[in-house]
């Protein structure tokens, strides 16, 4: 990500466009929330969050969002955010926005779990909800979903700029395991496609609430279930799928080798934040890290 497709939003725009198209709201406190890609994201109030596109491909997953969460969230075991009122472009912000419900908790880039068997139990009964068939009309993804072997440019470039050391051969391995899995041939089922530390958030040690939609589709769930390694704590993987049940060999072949490209990204994302490059997040690092060491040291495959 470039400074050029960042949009600078400030707490004054914030209030500015809520003052002008939601005034009953314009007299809540706004308070900037650390993180974000594609969106930034403000709180407002303590139930409500206002999510500003900053990229030029977030007003689509804003309206994907907006689309879909409704009808998902009916049926899911964790508070999600849920879409309570729109924003229209205007001369001050050209960019429709989003008023959506606060999940509270703590995301887990910033904290950590210390319940690791109830964390196991909820991540598995939340994406056993969440992974029921997905209608013909559901959104498919572009840059994630694919089967592994589709996806090592990808892995190839993580790889390549992050430093493993002694390492480097186990990762590869995992991978290259992955990449041999056969190919999810039931269905596409819903997935929620980005399943990391800054994206799950945790209360009383364990995890109370899953955020950021943007990048839903309709695919394989082995995109969601690599979150047994990258989001639970060490030793939690085998409770984690044992709970979860519908989970073949080739489905967690191909979750552990996305968990190490996941894994890949997070820490090329906290080595660019380290550097102070735009885009980069100086706490997905040892998340990230952390989440690679589960993956080779874990198992179960």
């Amino acid at each position: 990500m470039t400074d050029s497709e960042i949009e600078m939003i400030t707490a004054d725009l914030v209030h500015d466009l809520l003052k002008d198209q939601h005034p009953d709201l314009a007299g809540l406190a706004i308070r900037e929330v650390a993180g974000g890609w594609d969106n930034q994201q403000w709180r407002l109030g303590d139930e409500l969050a206002v999510r500003m596109p900053r990229t030029e491909r977030a007003p689509d997953l804003q309206r994907k969002e907006r689309r879909w969460l409704p009808v998902l969230a009916r049926r899911l075991p964790l508070p999600v955010p849920s879409p309570v009122r729109i924003g229209a472009p205007s001369a001050r912000f050209p960019k429709p926005w989003t008023i959506m419900t606060w999940v509270p908790g703590e995301p887990l880039d910033h904290t950590s779990i210390s319940r690791g068997d109830h964390a196991a139990d909820t991540l598995a009964g939340f994406l056993r909800a969440l992974h029921a068939e997905a209608p013909a009309e559901a959104p498919t993804s572009s840059d994630r979903g694919a089967h592994p072997k589709k996806c090592t440019e990808g892995f190839d470039h993580f790889f390549q700029a992050v430093a493993l050391g002694d390492t480097a051969d186990e990762v590869r391995a995992v991978w290259e395991d992955a990449v041999a899995a056969p190919e999810w041939e039931r269905p596409p089922v819903w997935v929620h496609g980005d399943l990391h530390p800054a994206n799950v958030v945790v209360s009383d040690g364990t995890l109370s609430g899953v955020i950021d939609f943007g990048d839903m589709f309709a695919g394989d769930p082995a995109w969601d279930l690599a979150a047994a390694w990258v989001v639970l704590p060490a030793g939690a993987a085998s409770r984690f799928f044992d709970t979860y049940e519908h989970a073949d060999e080739g489905t967690i072949r191909r979750a552990r080798g996305l968990a190490a490209l996941k894994s890949l990204f997070l820490m090329l994302m906290g080595q660019n934040g380290d550097r102070g490059l735009p885009g980069g997040q100086p706490t997905w690092g040892p998340a990230g890290r952390a989440a690679l060491d589960r993956v080779l040291r874990g198992g179960l495959m």
